[in-house]
């Protein structure tokens, strides 16, 4: 069975001090929660501070980026080790913003994602299609690629304890979301290519949809039998809201 999976990617959003308190007030607010795990991916000063604010809660905390090198002249970049020293225990890999602003790469995503895995985080392998690419009827073709290329070398069993996000680059902060039927059709796919290079793992590994998820969409969305959760953007920076989307996922089914 596989076990709903939401993350809040926070980006460039909140200083150390007002991460710790949303931490404070978003924690008690989903308590209560058992069947969902639930992720904060804040900027990476804030990291071990988040780390020590969530502890006693169910929140785990992932880093948005990372670099492969252990140590070495990268400016501006952080390391693995680095991560693990701050208690983080995921990983992002390959958002879209990455790979359209930052000019990262499938065989990018696939170093950082056997990496990541070497040293015993969890990534969340973005994938996603441009309006262009959607536009042209090149969404499965493009998936297929990120997702055969960005998982290359891995074996099944590494494959199926990590995380999919399917981020239509299109819906990222524009207001527009796929609808469920898109968003299931995209993840059926996904789960289909999975299968294909990796077997039976296709089933264990969760893939969720990111996109201008809200409070008002994310039960419909995550109703659909292939969408396992959700990446969360903008509507994850206030609490009360990020706890509303966290409380209307669904429960594992499959």
């Amino acid at each position: 069975m596989r076990r709903p999976f939401v993350a809040a990617n926070w980006k460039m959003h909140k200083t150390v001090q007002e991460a710790v308190a949303y931490a404070r007030d978003f924690a008690p607010r989903v308590e209560a929660v058992r069947n969902v795990d639930i992720v904060i991916a804040p900027p990476f000063l804030a990291l071990p501070a988040l780390v020590e604010a969530t502890a006693n809660s169910r929140v785990l905390v992932a880093a948005q980026n990372v670099h492969t090198a252990p140590h070495g002249a990268f400016t501006g970049e952080v390391s693995l080790g680095m991560l693990q020293g701050s208690g983080v225990t995921l990983v992002i890999i390959g958002h879209s913003e990455r790979r359209q602003l930052f000019g990262e790469t499938d065989a990018g995503v696939n170093t950082k994602t056997r990496a990541t895995i070497d040293a015993g985080l969890t990534p969340i392998v973005c994938v996603g299609e441009t309006l262009e690419e959607r536009e042209a009827d090149r969404t499965f073709d493009v998936l297929d690629r990120q997702v055969r290329d960005g998982l290359a070398g891995l074996s099944a069993g590494q494959v199926a304890a990590l995380v999919v996000a399917y981020e239509p680059v299109w819906a990222i902060g524009t207001g527009r979301n796929a609808t469920p039927d898109q968003a299931d059709e995209a993840h059926r796919h996904i789960r289909q290519q999975l299968a294909s290079q990796f077997g039976d793992a296709a089933a264990a590994c969760r893939v969720i949809y990111g996109g201008s998820v809200k409070p008002g969409n994310v039960a419909e969305l995550s109703a659909r039998p292939d969408v396992d959760g959700a990446l969360v953007g903008g509507a994850s920076l206030d609490p009360a809201s990020f706890a509303e989307i966290v409380a209307s996922s669904r429960p594992a089914t499959v």
